[in-house]
């Protein structure tokens, strides 16, 4: 499976666990010049922007893991970038992470979710 395939199939599935746990989606895959925000949903009052990993093996660290200084800068530009197109002024907005795990099930993926990952 490309990683393409299996980032788009580990976004719908983390947009249908956002959903069950009362997220609404906003937007997927919303893109500038130099960055990509996975999700934007709203949370109760808050936007959230939702950045999903996925990986099958833990011998590259967890999907958590994965994230790095330059990606959490990417996501900051690219999400101040959509607040300003959306006039969203100075209401609450965070950053949420959500792992897909196939380590142990490839049919049936632990979630996790860490709601404010960074500021």
């Amino acid at each position: 499976m490309s990683t393409v395939t299996t980032g788009n199939k580990a976004e719908s599935i983390a947009c249908e666990y956002l959903k069950k746990i009362g997220y609404q989606i906003l937007a997927r895959n919303y893109r500038i010049r130099g960055g990509e925000i996975d999700i934007v949903a709203k949370e109760s009052m808050d936007l959230v922007f939702v950045e999903v990993k996925a990986r099958f093996s833990h011998n590259f660290g967890t999907p958590f893991e994965s994230i790095t200084p330059w990606k959490i800068k990417a996501l900051k530009k690219t999400a101040l970038f959509y607040i300003q197109k959306i006039n969203w002024g100075d209401k609450g907005y965070r950053f949420d992470v959500i792992s897909i795990d196939y380590s142990d099930s490839k049919l049936d993926p632990k979630i996790e979710i860490i709601k404010n990952a960074f500021v």
